[in-house]
């Protein structure tokens, strides 16, 4: 029998121990069990970082062969030796060449063998330890990868879910762009569970749109769920093409291969904004039935880039279908939760992956449902959303005393208000002067609430307008007229600002550190808050497909989609309703300069209201101050036009 030294008995404990900690970090929890979190017991300095190429079965650039797309991976080794097989967080992007991910623009970088050594952000620095493996995957076109960018199309999200059945023992990897040794994902169980911001997201919910099996849950931050809406609203343009956006984002070899594909991406995306084929596979949302993937919303109600009727949508379809979800909602604009609430974020995301991913029993689909934003880093809690005691209620506008200064209620009002289109003006200006009869606006507003007011989820504003020319976008939105604190979210950090010091979050390497610049709140003062906004072109008042020359003269009824909001208007501040015409600072003018009369009596803001209309008739009932004399009241600066990029940064 081996005579056990006292050092022998201490390594035997120790090796116990271990071998204990890593039963448990890596067996699910079974019910009832107590909470549970992965712990970073893994080296990440010894990681294996290892890069593969999957054939995703397409031929984007017609060059004969089928196109691999670069998979880079960083996974435990201690983990690999022990033969565990570990599930995967993956971010598929198109973005880690051209521009890089994050507050720091941060990119890829390589060996000399060609294996990553700083992967951006900060999930394989913290996640690799805790027992996971981190997938980065350069979209079809981009960086290391062949084929071609087809903004959100087939080529797109099959970049991503091929390394997903990849991952399942599904699709072939090899371990060169052009060799035929085949790489194999023997160290994965294929749990996956897919993140990013804005096109990353949006491949995310694509990739969940088509049902793949492995593919657990979806993290999109700031993502689009239906390609058209980034680029116009019912017929109105925002301004951009998504050609050019292929361009910007492709490598220089796909770019020297890939022109017949921007030829089709513009042949197939009109000007005209007319809804075609290519739109209708790019959006996501009509196949939220085959989602079977839990999703962790996270949007910025004030982002003007991926506009909240993204997520507002989405939300809505995968509600309908019963799919496991969870919300942030931020004051923020286009903003990473890394950057406007770091610690919360890291906490909860981890949570949420262990819960999803490993199995843990750790209480997060317990939690309450969202969480927002409702003053700058003050959070809110909701068990659902919208709340269960949510309706939507008909606000009715009527005139005032004078022109353009309207009232809002429950009653069906009769008048009509005229107003013409300014292009240089816009919500700002409009809710600036909502109190003064200018030619450019109609604004209808309560009186001050004796009572706040919550308003949780879409609204929609349905205007009948007789136009004087052939042509006329219209603008609705929803203001806040009162004074707040608010993010400053048309500043150019959209609502933070970058400090020069730094936190850390996980081990670093010579070549990938874990610490990123913090950030704080960025603030303003405001006299009004527009927090739900929507356009249209009234040419599409037949159909939101197919927009139409107008008969002058002519009457015609359209419904405008407002973005998702959630939002509560404090008493003693009164909302207020707006229409006009071009929002200069948001979309594009139409070809003339036409003057529209608004017909009230057919004229209606379906708001979704917590307590429905008994809590509008409450509210705007009682003794309340009076309306204030007009005045020019101060909010945020105009937003900048220009060209606007998904996630570049």
């Amino acid at each position: 029998m081996p005579i056990r030294t006292r050092s022998t008995t201490l390594r035997m404990l120790a090796m116990a121990a271990t071998a204990a900690l890593t039963a448990a970090l890596l067996t699910p929890a079974v019910a009832h069990s107590d909470p549970r979190e992965s712990r970073p017991v893994y080296s990440y300095g010894n990681a294996i970082r290892e890069a593969v190429w999957v054939d995703t079965g397409l031929d984007g650039d017609s060059d004969g062969k089928t196109d691999r797309v670069a998979v880079d991976i960083v996974r435990p080794r201690e983990l690999a030796a022990q033969g565990r097989k570990i599930p995967v967080i993956m971010d598929a992007s198109p973005y880690y060449s051209c521009c890089g991910r994050g507050n720091e623009s941060q990119k890829k970088t390589y060996d000399a063998h060609g294996n990553v050594v700083q992967m951006p952000l900060f999930y394989d620095n913290y996640f690799v330890p805790r027992g996971y493996a981190f997938v980065g995957v350069d979209l079809a076109g981009t960086n290391r990868s062949d084929g071609c960018v087809d903004v959100g199309g087939r080529s797109d999200i099959q970049s991503a879910k091929a390394v997903v059945d990849w991952l399942n023992g599904r699709a072939k990897g090899y371990t060169s762009r052009t060799g035929t040794a085949r790489a194999k994902a023997t160290w994965t169980n294929g749990k996956t569970g897919m993140i990013g911001k804005s096109w990353d997201g949006t491949i995310a919910n694509g990739v969940a749109a088509t049902g793949v099996k492995g593919l657990k849950t979806i993290v999109p931050i700031s993502a689009i769920s239906s390609w058209y809406d980034y680029y116009f609203a019912k017929g109105a343009p925002f301004g951009d093409t998504p050609e050019g956006l292929s361009d910007y984002v492709e490598s220089p070899a796909a770019r020297a291969k890939c022109g017949a594909v921007q030829q089709k991406i513009a042949e197939g995306s009109p000007l005209s904004g007319d809804w075609t084929p290519f739109w209708t596979e790019r959006d996501y949302a009509k196949d939220a039935r085959k989602v079977k993937a839990s999703v962790f919303v996270i949007h910025g109600q004030a982002d003007l880039n991926v506009r909240p009727k993204h997520f507002g949508q989405w939300w809505d379809a995968l509600a309908k279908r019963g799919v496991e979800r969870k919300i942030w909602l931020s004051q923020t604009g286009h903003v990473d939760p890394f950057d406007f609430r770091r610690a919360a974020w890291v906490d909860t995301l981890h949570r949420w992956f262990d819960h999803e991913l490993l199995g843990y029993d750790n209480g997060i689909d317990r939690a309450p449902m969202a969480d927002i934003e409702r003053h700058p880093d003050k959070w809110v809690t909701s068990a659902t959303w919208p709340p269960r005691t949510t309706h939507t209620v008909s606000l009715r506008p009527g005139t005032g005393a004078q022109p353009g200064v309207g009232t809002l209620g429950l009653r069906k009002q009769s008048g009509t208000e005229t107003f013409t289109d300014d292009p240089d003006l816009g919500e700002t200006d409009w809710s600036a002067r909502i109190d003064s009869p200018t030619p450019g606006k109609a604004g209808f507003t309560t009186k001050p609430l004796s009572k706040a007011l919550r308003v949780s989820g879409s609204s929609t504003v349905t205007v009948t307008a007789t136009p004087s020319t052939s042509t006329a976008h219209l603008t609705a939105v929803l203001v806040d007229l009162g004074p707040d604190t608010i993010r400053n979210y048309a500043d150019s950090g959209e609502g933070i600002t970058t400090l020069t010091g730094r936190t850390c979050w996980g081990p670093s390497t010579t070549g990938d550190s874990s610490c990123f610049r913090s950030t704080r709140a960025k603030t303003i003062d405001v006299g009004f808050t527009v927090f739900s906004r929507g356009w249209a072109d009234l040419g599409n008042h037949a159909t939101a497909t197919h927009g139409v020359p107008l008969v002058p003269g002519r009457p015609y009824t359209i419904t405008l989609d407002l973005h998702a909001s959630d939002h509560v208007i404090p008493a003693g501040h009164r909302l207020a309703l707006i229409v006009a015409g071009t929002d200069g600072d948001l979309i594009e003018p139409p070809s003339t300069t036409p003057t529209l009369k608004l017909d009230l009596s057919r004229t209606t803001a379906r708001v979704p209201l917590v307590g429905g209309a008994g809590a509008f008739a409450q509210a705007t009932a009682g003794i309340v101050a009076a309306t204030p004399a007009p005045s020019l009241l101060h909010g945020v600066r105009a937003p900048r036009a220009g060209q606007r990029i998904p996630g570049a940064v």
